[in-house]
C-alpha cells in the first residue's frame, strides 16, 4: 500500500520537476547577477548556469520540433520558441532565454491541468461502465463481461450495484440513482415492466431484469461512443483559427527577420545585436499559443459544462449553432408530456365503478395500445379479475368481445355508433381521450385518459422566451383539441394536431421557409427522426427517446425535461463569450506589445507576458465555464 502510495506521488509530481529545477536555477542565477557578489559567476560559468537551468524545459520543446520538423511542419510555436531563445543567447540575454522557455513550460502546465479539469466530467462517465453483469443461467448466477450478456436473459442486479445493461424490471420495484445517464442525483423509482437502463445505480433491494439491449447498444455505451466524439467535431470558429494560425506563424516569422535585417539600409547608427533583440522579442510576443490553445479548451469547458448538466452536445459545431436559434419546434408526447396515458375520470351509468374498470380492463388487456394499456393497469389493480374472449379488433373504432360470456364493447364514440348503442351525447365535447364501453349492448360509461404534462414544461417554455426564442411551436399526432389545450397550458405560441410524420416534416420546412429563422427541433420518437435531421438543429430526449430519435440529433438531453432546452442554449452562449474574450484578449495585448517591441520600448520580459501570461490568462478564463451554474 505505501509502495503505491509514493509511486502515485511521483507520479504526480515528475511533470512539475523540469520547471521546479529551472525555475530555482533562474532565481539563483538572478540573484548572482544583481543581488550578491559572485565572482566566478561570469564568462563561461554564467553561460554554462544558464544552459543548465534551460535545458530541462527547452528539451521537451527540441523534441517536439524535431517531431513537427520530420513531419515537414516547420512555422510552430516550438520553433519560435526555440529561435527566440537561441537567439537571446547568442546575444547574451542568458536570463531571459531561460525565462522564455520556462514560462511557456509552466504554461503548458496550466493548459495540461485544464483540459484534465475539461475532461473530468467525461471520465467520471467512463467510471460508470459496470466490470460485470450477474446473469442467472439454469437457476444459478454466473458473472461475466456485460458483452457478453444476450437479449432475453436475467441478470441479477444488488443494492448498491450499477446496472450493466438495459432491460425490463421484473421485480415488483426498486430506487435508482440515475445520475450518471442524466446529471440529476434525484432517486427515482422505477416499477415492475418498466425500463431500467444501464449505468442506473440500485439503491433498493435485490432486483431482476430481463435484458432488452445488448451492451454495445445500450443507453450507456451510445452516451460515452457519444462524448467521447464530440471533440472531433470542430466549430468554425476553432477551425478557423487553426487555419488562421497556420498563416499567421510563417508571416510572423519572415516579419522578424525583416525587423532584424531591413533597418540596416534606413538607420544610421544601426547595430545587429540590437535589433535582433527587437526581432526575438517580435518572435516571443507572436506565438499563436493562447490562440491554439485556450480557443478549443473553451469548446471543451463547454463540452463538459453541458454533460454535467445531463446535456450531450456531438460536437463543438453545435455549441456554435444553437447560440444562433430563435424558433423551437417541439413535439407533444414524450417531450412536453411524460408519454404515459393516465386514468383521469370514470363515469359510469349506474353500475358499480369497481366492476366496470374490471370488465373494461378485461377488453384492453386484449390490446398493445398505450391507453389500452392504461386502463388495463388501473382496472386489474382492484379487487378481482375476469377474462375477456373472443376479442376482435376494428380497425378505427375499438375493440369487441365477451367478457365472462356477457358481451363488451370499448372504445371511440363511432364503435357506439356502429353496433346501434345510444350514449351520452355530452362525450362528444370532451377535450381528451375518451373511451366509451357498452355492455349486453348497453352503454355502460366511459373513461377519461389524458397524457401527463412534464412539471417544468411551463418553465421550459418560459425560459426560452427569456433566453431571446421568438417563436416556441408545438407538432403532435394528438387530435387538435388536446394539442391546443396542452399548448395553453405550457404557453406554446403555435400548436399543431393530429400531424403524420410527413406533416412535421411539412410543419418545419414552412417555418425555415422564412430564412430569418434558425429552427431547433425537440422530439423523442421514430415519428420524429425526419423532423430532426431536417431541423438546423436537432434536439432528442435521451432518457426515453427512441434510438432513431438519439442518433439523429446534434443533441441529446439525458434528463428528458424540455427546460434543459435553454439551458443548452445558455452553456453555448457562455462557451461563444468566453471564445470571443480570449479571442480579444490574445489579439489585443499582442498588438499592443509588438508595436512596443518594434519600437524598442518592450523588453524579453514583457514579451514573455504578451505570449505566456496572455496564454494563461486565456486558459484560466476557458475554464470558468465549468465552474458556472447554469
Amino acid at each position: 500500500m505505501m509502495m503505491n502510495t509514493v509511486s502515485i506521488c511521483k507520479h504526480s509530481i515528475r511533470p512539475y520537476l523540469p520547471a521546479a529545477v529551472s525555475l530555482a536555477m533562474l532565481l539563483a542565477g538572478l540573484a548572482a547577477d544583481g543581488f550578491f557578489t559572485v565572482a566566478f559567476f561570469t564568462g563561461y560559468v554564467r553561460l554554462a548556469w544558464y544552459m543548465v537551468a534551460y535545458l530541462p524545459v527547452g528539451l521537451p520543446v527540441i523534441r517536439e520540433c524535431g517531431e513537427a520538423l520530420r513531419e515537414k511542419a516547420f512555422f510552430t510555436e516550438f520553433t519560435l520558441m526555440i529561435l527566440a531563445t537561441a537567439g537571446a543567447f547568442a546575444i547574451g540575454q542568458y536570463p531571459e532565454g531561460v525565462a522564455v522557455m520556462l514560462f511557456y513550460s509552466i504554461g503548458e502546465l496550466f493548459q495540461g491541468a485544464a483540459v484534465s479539469k475539461a475532461k473530468g466530467d467525461i471520465k467520471a462517465l467512463l467510471d460508470v461502465r459496470p466490470d460485470v453483469a450477474h446473469v442467472i443461467r439454469s437457476g444459478n448466477t454466473y458473472p461475466v463481461k456485460p458483452e457478453e450478456v444476450r437479449t432475453g436473459e436475467i441478470i441479477q442486479v444488488k443494492a448498491g450495484e450499477k446496472v450493466p445493461l438495459d432491460g425490463e424490471l421484473l421485480s415488483p420495484g426498486s430506487s435508482f440513482d440515475t445520475a450518471a445517464l442524466t446529471g440529476e442525483s434525484k432517486p427515482k423509482t422505477i416499477r415492475q415492466g418498466e425500463q431500467v437502463l444501464a449505468g442506473m445505480l440500485n439503491l433498493g433491494k435485490v432486483t431482476e431484469v430481463k435484458v432488452t439491449r445488448v451492451y454495445a447498444d445500450s443507453s450507456l455505451s451510445r452516451i460515452l461512443d457519444m462524448v467521447q466524439h464530440a471533440a472531433a467535431r470542430k466549430a468554425k470558429t476553432e477551425l478557423l483559427i487553426r487555419k488562421f494560425a497556420k498563416v499567421y506563424t510563417p508571416v510572423v516569422f519572415f516579419l522578424a527577420v525583416a525587423l532584424a535585417v531591413i533597418p540596416y539600409f534606413f538607420v544610421g547608427d544601426y547595430q545587429f545585436s540590437t535589433w535582433l533583440y527587437r526581432a526575438l522579442i517580435f518572435l516571443v510576443i507572436s506565438c499563436p499559443c493562447a490562440l491554439v490553445v485556450s480557443i478549443p479548451l473553451g469548446y471543451f469547458g463547454g463540452i463538459g459544462a453541458a454533460s454535467k448538466n445531463g446535456i450531450l452536445f456531438k460536437g463543438s459545431n453545435f455549441l456554435d449553432l444553437i447560440t444562433k436559434v430563435n424558433t423551437v419546434v417541439m413535439d407533444k408526447t414524450g417531450t412536453l408530456t411524460k408519454g404515459v396515458f393516465r386514468v383521469q375520470q370514470i363515469v359510469t351509468a349506474g353500475m358499480d365503478e369497481d366492476e366496470f374498470m374490471q370488465i373494461l380492463a378485461a377488453l384492453e388487456s386484449q390490446s398493445a395500445h398505450p391507453v389500452a394499456k392504461a386502463i388495463a393497469a388501473y382496472g386489474q389493480a382492484g379487487t378481482g379479475a375476469r377474462r375477456a374472449s373472443g376479442v376482435e379488433e376494428i380497425a378505427g373504432h375499438g375493440l369487441k368481445g365477451e367478457v365472462d360470456g356477457c358481451e363488451a364493447l370499448a372504445g371511440n364514440t363511432q364503435l357506439l355508433k356502429k353496433f346501434g348503442v345510444p350514449y351520452d351525447a355530452a362525450i362528444d365535447d370532451i377535450v381528451e381521450s375518451v373511451v366509451v364501453a357498452a355492455i349486453g349492448n348497453r352503454y355502460a360509461g366511459y373513461v377519461v385518459i389524458a397524457d401527463e404534462i412534464k412539471e417544468d414544461a411551463h418553465l421550459a417554455i418560459e425560459q426560452m422566451h427569456a433566453c431571446g426564442i421568438s417563436q416556441t411551436v408545438m407538432l403532435s399526432g394528438d387530435k387538435d383539441s388536446i394539442t391546443r389545450k396542452v399548448a395553453r397550458a405550457v404557453g406554446v405560441d403555435r400548436a399543431f394536431g393530429g400531424l403524420l410524420p410527413e406533416d412535421k416534416v411539412r410543419k418545419v420546412e414552412e417555418i425555415k421557409r422564412d430564412k430569418t429563422r434558425v429552427v431547433a427541433f425537440a422530439g423523442d420518437g421514430i415519428n420524429d427522426a425526419p423532423a430532426l435531421a431536417l431541423s438546423d438543429i436537432g434536439i432528442a430526449m435521451g432518457a426515453m427517446g427512441s434510438d432513431a430519435a438519439i442518433e439523429t440529433a446534434d443533441v441529446v438531453i439525458q434528463t428528458d425535461q424540455p427546460s434543459k432546452i435553454a439551458t443548452a442554449i445558455r452553456i453555448g452562449r457562455a462557451t461563444k463569450r468566453i471564445v470571443i474574450q480570449n479571442i480579444a484578449l490574445s489579439f489585443g495585448v499582442k498588438a499592443v506589445v509588438l508595436a512596443l517591441g518594434a519600437g524598442g520600448l518592450a523588453t524579453m520580459w514583457e514579451a514573455v507576458f504578451a505570449d505566456v501570461g496572455v496564454a494563461l490568462l486565456a486558459i484560466l478564463n476557458a475554464t470558468r465555464i465549468q465552474r458556472k451554474t447554469f
